[in-house]
């Protein structure tokens, strides 16, 4: 499992210095990957998982409102990231289990600093959302 801590104070001198030496790596669809609506929860469920692994049944069980064909095509992307790794088990009926790679640790460790600042900036997020909205002579 993947703990997000709250051991870093965000605005601190170290994030400040960090934010000005942060030069963006050109589009590559990484970014776009993890922004997806399923990527974080997949990788979430299999860190959460014993020994990091699941089967295609119980990741569909509990990643709640995903369809079989939107877990296959984000397992599938996740494989193909090198984010997870497929497990095939010649059976009758055939068992198929993902287990989650170092890199995919790494990634939800990478995302945990972003999820401590969303966390702590959401509501002002949702009160600028809102003040946005109301305001109602935008674009």
């Amino acid at each position: 499992m993947i703990r997000l801590d709250d051991t870093r104070r965000p605005g601190s001198q170290q994030d400040l210095d960090a934010a000005r030496q942060f030069m963006p790596i050109p589009s590559n669809g990484v970014c776009s990957r993890l922004g997806d609506k399923w990527t974080v929860h997949v990788l979430w469920r299999l860190s959460l998982a014993a020994g990091r692994r699941l089967r295609f049944s119980a990741l569909k069980k509990e990643t709640v409102g995903i369809t079989q064909r939107m877990l296959t095509l984000t397992l599938r992307n996740l494989e193909r990231d090198g984010l997870i790794v497929r497990h095939y088990f010649p059976e009758v009926p055939p068992r198929v289990e993902y287990e989650l790679t170092d890199m995919g640790v790494e990634a939800l460790a990478a995302l945990q600093s972003f999820n401590l600042w969303l966390r702590n900036n959401l509501p002002q997020i949702e009160e600028h959302r809102r003040a946005y909205d109301e305001a109602g002579d935008n674009p």
